[in-house]
């Protein structure tokens, strides 16, 4: 471990970068509208480094994400609407208030209870604020990714009952939107129909890892890495062979793809069984 740091000194440093006579001209031209796409794009790179298991990563990414709350409670200062103090005590107060298990008197039976619990906590406090929305998908942000949103309306659903009680009828309901998808391809495939019935199917989906406890974006994310690492290692291949991808037909191309995964399952076999015959 480093020498300890403070956070002041953070914050001193962003004041001076939002400096409007000495500080950078590209951090005192940002306002809460151009900051958001980069606070989001931080929250992802903390999650790859968390996926590659690269602490080192881990530590500077979220570095950056802490920069960017500093960021927006400098520039809400400068408004004086609130300060980098203001959302420490929000969240504190939050965190205590939400955890009445832990700060208090209150038990629960098992997480599914306090998360019944935490939900309630949630909607007390959107009526507290005077929020007139009582329904149980109330204050679900729409800033949210699309497939983050979902599951948060699944969640809430859930929360009041509504919900399959396994994973068999979700595999069920995404049969049933995949036959709707094909029937609006064999029927000429109208645009607004495709994109309201995939749309149904990526529902459905998010709906099923939820079921199964997966995180969405975490699958996604591996499948992507694993569609790149093959996809590469196929250029190479036909790099070798004195051709290129482009140069290649589609059958040909399949044959590098198949090529491919018969390696890795054959690198995973053997590393299966060395793990075997290591074994005590």
């Amino acid at each position: 471990m480093s020498n300890p740091r403070s956070i002041d000194e953070l914050l001193t440093i962003m004041a001076r970068l939002r400096d409007p006579e000495h500080g950078c001209p590209w951090d005192v031209q940002q306002d809460f509208d151009s900051i958001a796409a980069y606070t989001i794009e931080e929250a992802y790179e903390v999650a790859d480094a968390i996926d590659r298991r690269d602490y080192d990563d881990l530590r500077d990414e979220l570095g950056d994400l802490l920069l960017q709350v500093v960021f927006h409670a400098r520039m809400a200062e400068e408004a004086g609407v609130f300060d980098f103090a203001d959302v420490v005590g929000s969240i504190s107060d939050k965190m205590v208030r939400r955890h009445p298990h832990v700060f208090g008197d209150a038990s629960f039976e098992d997480a599914e209870e306090q998360t019944r619990a935490w939900e309630q906590i949630k909607a007390d406090e959107r009526r507290d604020k005077g929020e007139e929305d009582r329904s149980a998908l109330a204050g679900i942000a729409r800033g949210l990714p699309e497939w983050k949103r979902a599951l948060k309306l699944q969640k809430r659903a859930a929360a009041v009952g509504y919900d399959w009680p396994d994973h068999r009828p979700v595999l069920e309901k995404a049969d049933e939107e995949l036959a709707e998808v094909r029937t609006e391809f064999d029927a000429g495939g109208d645009a607004a129909r495709l994109e309201d019935e995939i749309g149904d199917v990526l529902f459905v989906l998010v709906n099923l890892t939820r079921h199964a406890k997966v995180d969405f974006s975490r699958a996604l994310r591996h499948a992507n890495a694993k569609f790149e690492r093959r996809f590469r290692r196929m250029e190479a291949l036909a790099e070798a062979s004195g051709t290129s991808m482009a140069e290649r037909d589609l059958d040909s191309q399949e044959a590098l793809w198949r090529r491919v995964k018969d390696e890795e399952r054959e690198g995973e076999d053997a590393a299966s069984s060395n793990r075997v015959e290591s074994a005590p």
